[in-house]
């Protein structure tokens, strides 16, 4: 059985930020969600991630079926390990993967790469390691000259000639389960920081005759970690690079990547166009031969088939097949754009279903609202869905006109192909097939301004 082991207690000081490192978000998203996220699709069952500074932040972000053991205070990595023993005691008969919780870049394949070098060359301790440009602070893997490892040497413990090794621990390991006890057991403080090292564990299984492995990345990047905000920016970059390079080769047109920005948990189907200056996070579905931007946000959206979506706003929402909105749309939570649709310049949807091929080309606000198919919004209709205490919805029926500068007070029912004149201010129910005219008779007073002289004379 594959078992994980998660460091997750840093403070991360020089990120200078109010939450533990690994909150730090990469894609809007925080550097834990991607560790967890590639440990549980190689396999791994069970998990236990080490917290340490503000702890309770980073346990109620995990999901219940994540463990968590507390660090405190925080005296190195093989400290923190030792602070689930128990967890490591209940999986002492398993192979038990140890990683940072600040490398979100890190895989499942990589992952599962390293676990089957493990398993094929019997090894107690394999890690993992990638050949790296900057020595700056790394851990030196020192092999001997028949390029046996011996052990990992900390950059501030390291000789001058020991910091010229390129090979770089990525703190990621592959441990059985007893060797990993065998290991804690043995670590000392003896170092310049008086830490717990977990990468001595590898020179006292190896002094134990055990076998002992590294496993080296073909990609350095997977390996890489943030400890401040530029090397934070770093991993944005590359993440971002990385899914939009994936999307295109499985069909996306993104032309000019620009300003564009997808989550990793978004799906997007062949032929559609991402625009400039684009954002697409958490679990949004977007289907075929669409076109969406520039400067568009969807976030937790379902978007159908040949939709165009160009300069809207679409949360937690779903837009059918062959929408056409924007530009300056906001589809705000809990709404259903039906097929057909059109949304144009400056309308806003709340919490409302717009029937199949209904229109608001532009200024409208439908909030709380069940609208029918086929039906037209005049320029500046508005549904006041709020009377200061409660809301209240607003029912249009199919094929109804709605004339310009509309007020619906809700709660109202407009019949199916019911026509509202320009300027009204509905506060009953209209029939069926019914005109509705809601505004004051115009008067017209000849001479008005010449008698009250409104205005200041010219001197």
């Amino acid at each position: 059985m594959k078992c994980a082991i998660i460091l997750a207690g840093g403070k991360g000081t020089r990120m200078k930020a109010d939450c533990p490192k690994v909150m730090c978000n990469v894609i809007f998203k925080p550097m834990i969600d991607y560790v967890i996220d590639a440990v549980k699709e190689a396999g791994v069952k069970d998990i236990c991630v080490i917290t340490g500074y503000k702890h309770e932040v980073v346990e109620e972000h995990l999901s219940p079926d994540i463990k968590t053991a507390l660090q405190e205070p925080q005296l190195g990595t093989g400290h923190a390990v030792m602070q689930a023993r128990d967890f490591i005691n209940s999986h002492k008969d398993d192979k038990i993967l140890i990683l940072n919780g600040d490398g979100p870049l890190m895989d499942a394949e990589t992952i599962n790469k390293a676990y089957d070098y493990h398993e094929e060359n019997n090894n107690s301790i394999t890690l993992i390691s990638a050949i790296v440009e900057d020595t700056e602070g790394i851990g030196h893997i020192k092999r001997d000259e028949n390029g046996t490892l011996l052990r990992i040497v900390e950059h501030k413990d390291a000789t001058e000639e020991e910091k010229k090794i390129n090979e770089s621990n990525a703190g990621c390991y592959w441990f059985n389960g007893a060797d990993l006890l065998y290991a804690l057991d043995n670590i000392t403080n003896e170092n310049a920081q008086n830490e717990y090292y977990l990468t001595d564990s590898l020179e006292i299984l190896i002094n134990a005759g055990k076998n002992a492995g590294a496993y080296v990345v073909e990609n350095s990047e997977v390996v890489l970690g943030a400890n401040d905000r530029k090397q934070l920016n770093d991993l944005n970059n590359i993440m971002r690079r990385n899914i939009n390079t994936k999307l295109m080769l499985e069909g996306v047109d993104i032309p000019c990547t620009d300003g564009v920005i997808i989550g990793k948990d978004v799906r997007i189907g062949n032929s559609t166009v991402i625009l400039p200056n684009t954002i697409i996070l958490g679990d949004t579905v977007i289907g075929d031969s669409c076109t969406i931007g520039p400067n568009s946000y969807l976030d937790n959206a379902t978007v159908g088939n040949n939709v165009i979506l160009d300069n809207c706003k679409i949360l937690d929402s779903t837009v059918e097949n062959d929408v056409d909105a924007g530009p300056f749309v906001k589809v705000r939570a809990n709404s259903v754009l039906k097929k057909g649709v059109h949304i144009g310049n400056f309308v806003e949807v709340k919490n409302s279903v717009v029937g199949e091929g209904s229109k608001s080309a532009h200024l409208t606000y439908i909030g709380d609202s069940d609208v029918g198919s086929d039906v037209n919004f005049g320029c500046g209709t508005v549904t006041c869905n709020y009377d200061g205490k409660n809301k209240w919805r607003c029912k249009i029926g199919d094929g109804a006109f709605i004339g310009c500068n509309t007020n619906l007070i809700a709660p109202v029912e407009v019949g199916e192909k019911a026509y509202i004149a320009a300027g009204s201010t509905i506060t009953d129910s209209i029939p069926d097939k019914a005109l509705s005219i809601a505004r004051a008779r115009q008067v017209i007073k000849e001479g008005w301004v010449d008698i009250k002289k409104p205005y200041k004379e010219k001197k």
